[in-house]
């Protein structure tokens, strides 16, 4: 991060505001130093609306009446997302006089086509006055008449969130945003000049904000490389610049329709994206986006497809991912993002139908890689596909690979590439193959002689180019996903690559048991126990009945924790056995556990949800497991709305899984990862992955507490995928445990009684800070103190 207060002069609020202004306008803003209230951001609003629709109008100007018409149809509404929605799509305007015998017309409110030629306007220390507003508004920034961004400002010694804070009580206490053209507000920007940031505006249950909680949502722009542009004005020259603020609000900011709530995309999904559709306008090769697990790639491959299914070159997108699970999983996020924008491809013939078909509501299409396999098979009996497809053959396709470093090592993509010549393929991946990491278990035709070759092919030979980068690193760094604490429990001297014993796994179970309330701030959070075996998970599973039994049974006060279990289900034995073979793609050890006993797998299976249905009072049975396990990730995600019903039955404290959750499934409410599994390399960061989605203060970072003591193998994950030595990545990814906190608090301590003591000050005195002379005294102090309060704050975590 550049630092921005060198040689900073302080300036007055109102010297900022001006050298805001001044800035603004060298990038072609015009000062309206006229609109200072109502009337006259109303006046002005008019003459834009009319210039802007003048060809629907035939160059008439709106009288009195329709213009108030005009004003009480945009404006009546108390919803936000409703003003957004309206902002983006054409109104409804009613004339006195009828245009060509129609009185009611189409118009715009701003220009959707290109957002470049929207007239762009700045004022400051606007008064819009209300039945309840009498407040002042620093900047606001006019799009085609319409105050669209908000900026409040602080002086540079004033902590810029203090702006955000007063924002958030306009907003909660103003009639400002509603009844008046604010109610189009779309963003805000808060600075001191030093420190800058921005949010969405939402409707009220999506706009809270607390100083500890942070459930409001606020971004921090920065350059394609990462570099945070915190500075006002390099801020104001960047992102509000015209064209580029344009593009923020008419292409990066989604309507989540589903939610009725508004987002804007992080930076790095927005260069992402650009990146994408700069190589298909290009039609140049193929590319992969490296963004880490947690950073939102559904949202920023949704974008990327919704832009494409406008670009005409393209006859198709699919959106493809590797499990039947994650295909349900994708479809819903896209669907939420925009109502039935993807439907259900529920079997092979179905996809068939959608990739043949001419309608633009077919262009996006979200599949797994069997799916798309069997689509193109060349097997007897499966070959009638891929006669269908022919002619889609020689057409322009764009693929973009959900996880990418599982599903794009084998003959599915051998056959993509070999039947869409004209394809473009763009991988998403948390965790690249790079040589490191590469197996020969990766597999892929060789393309000239048609034989298979075994090679350790990495993500880059794949996909080719490294089209943007955005690391667990730069994620923790812009907290938006958080810090691993790992904690190591040997119970044994056994070998951590031998199966866990019995006696083992019953220390084990008691450590759990122990710590568990502590790890889950009392049952607020949920856990997953990653075992090695579907035989290891069954045994764990009857083991935790077993030793929590008896505990109840010695003491009437023992509250059981609640413990599922799922693995997939031998697919020779389940009904549905297609549709469970495409689950198991990725599922490695779960498959090769399934191929010895299977009939005992089945059982033990059945047994745990049926245990299940008796706790939870649902109905699944073994033989429609997606069901079972759509209602288990379900129960898990969910814990704040079973916390809210105050219905701790309801609660799952502990998933045992061997494979299935350690990818792709992602819940706000699981905080902590149990290891009795070896795990290594992009496994391992997986996994771990899972415990460290953003939520509050309640959840500082993720919990990991490994019972096979894999140091190593964390310190090797974290370097091959922080591209940092491991000294600089252990401690940016990984927070010290709890005694090492101490100890280090316990010499900031004493580095603070001896700051004191040498200025003949009592350490232990409240009023020793006020004796300190000059500003370096006062500035070494607070750098001391600063330390101090972090790491009491972590012992407190």
């Amino acid at each position: 991060m550049t630092d921005n207060t060198k040689n900073f002069t302080s300036r007055s609020e109102h010297e900022v505001e001006e050298k805001l202004i001044n800035t603004l306008q060298e990038d072609g803003y015009i000062y309206r130093k006229d609109i200072k209230d109502k009337e006259s951001m109303d006046k002005n609003f008019k003459e834009k609306f009319e210039e802007l629709n003048k060809t629907v109008l035939q160059g008439k100007k709106l009288s009195d009446s329709e213009f108030n018409r005009l004003m009480k149809s945009i404006t009546q509404t108390n919803d936000t997302f409703e003003c957004s929605k309206m902002l983006r799509e054409k109104i409804t305007l009613q004339l006195d006089e009828p245009i060509n015998n129609n009185y009611n017309v189409l118009c715009s409110l701003v220009d959707t086509t290109d957002w470049c030629k929207n007239e762009y306007e700045v004022t400051n220390q606007i008064r819009i006055n209300t039945d309840n507003s009498f407040n002042v508004y620093d900047v606001v920034i006019l799009i085609n008449g319409l105050p669209l961004v908000h900026i409040e400002l602080k002086k540079s010694d004033v902590n810029h969130r203090n702006a955000l804070k007063q924002i958030h009580k306009y907003k909660k206490k103003d009639s400002l945003f509603f009844h008046t053209l604010f109610c189009f507000t779309q963003l805000f920007i808060v600075s001191n000049e030093t420190k800058t940031c921005y949010f969405t505006n939402n409707n009220s249950n999506f706009f809270k904000f607390d100083e500890k909680e942070q459930f409001l949502p606020v971004y921090t722009y920065a350059d394609e490389n990462n570099r945070k542009i915190v500075n006002l004005y390099e801020f104001a020259k960047t992102f509000l610049q015209k064209c580029r603020l344009g593009k923020m609000i008419g292409k990066y900011m989604v309507l989540v329709q589903t939610e009725r709530r508004v987002l804007i995309m992080r930076p790095y999904q927005i260069y992402a994206v650009e990146k994408i559709m700069k190589a298909v306008e290009d039609n140049k090769g193929n590319g992969y986006i490296w963004h880490t697990t947690g950073s939102g790639k559904t949202l920023t491959s949704f974008k990327a497809a919704t832009l494409l299914k406008h670009n005409d070159n393209i006859s198709k997108c699919l959106f493809v991912v590797d499990r039947k699970d994650l295909d349900r999983q994708t479809r819903d996020e896209f669907n939420k993002f925009q109502e039935g924008c993807v439907e259900e491809n529920t079997n092979t013939k179905q996809l068939v139908t959608r990739l043949k078909s001419k309608n633009k509501e077919d262009k996006i299409i979200v599949t797994t890689i069997q799916k798309l396999g069997i689509a193109l098979s060349q097997a007897e009996g499966k070959a009638s596909y891929r006669k269908e497809l022919q002619q889609l053959s020689k057409e322009r396709i764009v693929f973009i690979f959900d996880e990418c470093h599982r599903s794009q090592f084998g003959e599915n993509h051998r056959a993509i590439v070999d039947f869409f010549p004209k394809a473009q393929l763009f991988g998403f991946t948390g965790t690249p193959i790079f040589d490191e990491n590469a197996t020969q278990n990766f597999v892929i035709n060789n393309i000239k002689d048609n034989k298979h070759e075994k090679k350790n092919f990495t993500t880059k030979d794949i996909f080719h180019n490294e089209l943007h980068k955005y690391t667990i690193t730069n994620a923790i760094a812009d907290q938006n996903v958080l810090q691993f604490q790992v904690g190591y429990l040997k119970t044994t001297n056994t070998p951590v690559n031998k199966p866990t014993s019995r006696e083992n796994k019953i220390a084990i179970i008691n450590a759990i048991i122990a710590n568990h309330d502590k790890l889950t701030k009392d049952g607020l959070f949920n856990a997953l126990f990653a075992t090695s075996s579907i035989n290891d998970a069954v045994e764990y599973y009857k083991l935790f009945k077993e030793i929590q039994t008896k505990k109840a049974e010695n003491n009437p006060n023992y509250s059981p924790l609640k413990i599922a279990c799922v693995f997939s289900p031998p697919p020779q034995l389940v009904q549905n056995s297609a549709d469970m073979k495409q689950m198991q793609e990725d599922l490695q050890q779960e498959v090769e556990d399934n191929k010895e006993n299977p009939n005992e797998k089945y059982i033990a299976l059945k047994e745990i949800i049926d245990d299940y249905n008796s706790k939870y009072g649902t109905e699944h049975d073994v033989n429609e497991f997606d069901l079972y396990y759509s209602d288990l990730q379900k129960r898990v995600k969910e814990q704040k709305k079973i916390l809210e019903t105050e219905n701790k039955k309801q609660f799952v404290d502990i998933t045992i899984v061997v494979d299935m959750l350690l990818t792709g499934f992602d819940s706000k409410y699981l905080n902590t990862l149990y290891v009795d599994k070896n795990l290594k390399h992009h496994r391992l960061i997986q996994a771990f992955s899972r415990t460290n989605r953003v939520l509050n203060s309640n959840k500082p970072f993720g919990n990991i507490y490994d019972f096979r003591w894999q140091e190593r193998e964390v310190d090797e994950a974290v370097a091959l995928f922080s591209g940092e030595k491991i000294e600089v990545a252990r401690e940016i990814w990984i927070v010290d445990p709890p005694a090492k906190v101490i100890e280090e608090l316990s010499e900031i301590n004493e580095r603070r009684n001896r700051f004191f003591k040498e200025r003949g000050l009592d350490p232990a005195a409240s009023d020793s800070p006020y004796q300190l002379k000059g500003n370096d005294e006062i500035r070494e102090y607070l750098e001391i103190e600063k330390e101090r309060i972090k790491k009491r704050y972590e012992i407190e975590q």
